[in-house]
């Protein structure tokens, strides 16, 4: 994978946020790809419950300051960017106070799922294609992992179709078994036309439910990882149906061989 370019974009990533399924391969994948000289970079939001003085993290003015319109309100992105210590590799963090100020990532002390979840999602997918944008860095593969991420292909396919510095980039979509219970908010979908993005685009997001938001994102993707060893039967049964080219779970100690085959396989 010398010098390819690959954009990770996750809800978690480790050290950054506790380790679980997502956030543990978001940072075992692009170290690995790292490690074979490929370049990368990563993408997370920046919750408030990340430590931002332990973590260095420190704005970048020259990509913050653009505002995003998100259901017609216009939200300020803010840049921020940290180095995971000795692996030389940076992350960028997709910032708003409105979204991420809360000291937590997506539901309260109760377990309940903040109410705008569906606007971070919008308001992180926009964030990331227009830092990439500002950075003029073209990715060859954007591989996306975990929900809050989700909506970043939909947007990719057609909110920004017509961007001819994303004309030849891959997207891979990582499906895992991590969800949460119930539904977000149901103008999640008139909020996504509200960009423009066709009904039937997104007609699974009647019931906007961690299932049918990864349905969205693998019908946008170019191709699919299964990610989890106990993947869903239901979403397991639409990734083998939907004619994408898809990698089958590879346990730890396999997957780097795995992933970096599929991996030129997409390129």
């Amino acid at each position: 994978m010398e010098d390819k370019r690959i954009l990770y974009v996750s809800s978690e990533v480790v050290p950054y946020l506790a380790e679980n399924e997502v956030s543990l391969m978001s940072y075992d994948v692009p170290k690995m790809i790292n490690d074979q000289g490929g370049q990368i970079r990563i993408f997370m939001p920046r919750y408030g419950n990340i430590n931002e003085r332990r973590h260095q993290l420190h704005e970048v003015i020259r990509l913050s300051g653009m505002n995003l319109v998100v259901n017609d309100v216009d939200m300020p992105l803010i840049i921020k960017v940290a180095s995971i210590p000795k692996e030389r590799i940076q992350v960028y963090f997709i910032d708003n106070d409105e979204y991420f100020k809360r000291k937590a990532t997506f539901s309260d002390e109760d377990g309940v799922l903040y109410s705008d979840n569906d606007e971070r999602a919008i308001f992180f997918a926009k964030g990331v294609v227009e830092t990439v944008k500002k950075l003029n860095w073209v990715p060859d593969i954007i591989h996306v992992h975990g929900w809050m991420a989700s909506m970043l292909p939909v947007y990719m396919k057609h909110f920004y179709k017509d961007e001819a510095l994303f004309s030849q980039t891959k997207i891979v979509t990582s499906v895992y078994g991590q969800s949460f219970e119930g539904s977000l908010d149901v103008e999640m979908k008139n909020k996504i036309k509200f960009d423009g993005i066709s009904e039937d685009a997104i007609s699974d997001l009647d019931v906007p439910n961690y299932e049918n938001l990864i349905k969205t994102s693998i019908i946008h993707s170019d191709a699919v990882i299964i990610a989890s060893e106990n993947l869903s039967p239901s979403l397991t049964k639409f990734i083998e149906s939907s004619e994408k080219p898809f990698l089958p779970f590879a346990p730890k100690d396999a997957f780097a061989e795995a992933y970096t085959t599929f991996y030129k396989k997409m390129l």
